[in-house]
C-alpha cells in the first residue's frame, strides 16, 4: 500500500483536526478526527481532544492491542484512554479505516467519512451521522458537572467492510474536504493518479488545495450549501474550515 507521509500534530497552530497512520505488521490503520469547533466559545482548545484521541488510537495500533476486523473497538479503547488525566473537555467526530488481508474495515462516527474508487469510479462512499444539521455524532468529554451537550459513544459509529484490490484509491478525510467537493471534484483530482501521471502526494496535495480555494469561492453551489438550503437555509458558496484528508493506494 502506498500512502503519503504521516504524523499526529502535536505543537503550533494546525486547527481543530487530528489523523494518524500506524501500521503493525502486514496491518495498515488510519483515521481522522474533527474537534468540533463550539467548545472555543467557552474558551476551550478543541484540537486538544481530536489529537489526543487519534493519539491513543495510534498507541494500540502501534502495540498490536486491536481487532482489525472492529475498528469501533479500537475507537472504543481509545476513547476510554483519552478520558484519563489529562483529560481534556471537547468533542470530535472520528472515522477510522483498517486495510488488514485485502479487506477495508471501517468505523466512521459523525461527518468525518471515507471513498473507495475503483477504476474511475466510486465503489462505495460513507454515510455521514447527524443529529440534525450541522451536528454530526461525536464523542464528548464535557466539563464536570455540565448537561446538556452531544455525546454519542464508539458504538453507535457506522461499521463496514468491503474487499479492496490492488489500483484502488481510498480517500479519508473531515468534513473540511466533504462540505466543499462533489464527488465529481474528487474524480478529477484522483485521477493523475488512477492514470499513473502523478503521485499519491501529489494528489492528496490537490486534494486539499482544491477544497479549500473552493470554500471561501461564494458562486461555490457547494454540498454544505445544498444540505443547508435542503434544511430551509439560505446558503451559497463555499464552508471554510479545517482540511484533514489520507489517500491510499492499495498495491
Amino acid at each position: 500500500m502506498q500512502k503519503g507521509p504521516s504524523t499526529v500534530l502535536d505543537s503550533g497552530v494546525y486547527g481543530d483536526d487530528a489523523c494518524f497512520i500506524s501500521r503493525f505488521k502486514n496491518t495498515f490503520v488510519v483515521g481522522v478526527a474533527d474537534g468540533v469547533g463550539g467548545w472555543r466559545k467557552y474558551g476551550i482548545d478543541p484540537s486538544q481532544f481530536s489529537r489526543k484521541l487519534m493519539r491513543e488510537c495510534e498507541k494500540r495500533v502501534n502495540s498490536g492491542d486491536f481487532d482489525p476486523k472492529r475498528p469501533e473497538t479500537l475507537l472504543e479503547k481509545a476513547f476510554k484512554a483519552t478520558a484519563e488525566s489529562p483529560r481534556p473537555v471537547g468533542s470530535s467526530t472520528a472515522c477510522v479505516l483498517v486495510v488488514h488481508q485485502e479487506m477495508l474495515y471501517s468505523a466512521n462516527l459523525g461527518d468525518s467519512g471515507f471513498m473507495v474508487v475503483r477504476d474511475g469510479r466510486v465503489l462505495t462512499k460513507s454515510e455521514e451521522q447527524v443529529h440534525y444539521f450541522n451536528a454530526p455524532f461525536q464523542l464528548t468529554l464535557p466539563p464536570e458537572g455540565y448537561r446538556g451537550f452531544i455525546g454519542d459513544t464508539p458504538d453507535l459509529a457506522d461499521k463496514s467492510e468491503i474487499r479492496v484490490q490492488k489500483g484502488d484509491i481510498v480517500l479519508l478525510a473531515t468534513d473540511g474536504l466533504w462540505d466543499n467537493l462533489t464527488e465529481q471534484h474528487v474524480l478529477e483530482q484522483l485521477r493523475p493518479l488512477i492514470e499513473e501521471k502523478a503521485t499519491v502526494q501529489e494528489v492528496c496535495n490537490a486534494l486539499a488545495l482544491t477544497a479549500r480555494r473552493l470554500s471561501f469561492d461564494v458562486t461555490h453551489n457547494s454540498p454544505f450549501a445544498v444540505k443547508a438550503r435542503e434544511n430551509g437555509l439560505s446558503a451559497a458558496g463555499g464552508k471554510p474550515d479545517d482540511i484533514t484528508l489520507v489517500l491510499l493506494l492499495i498495491a
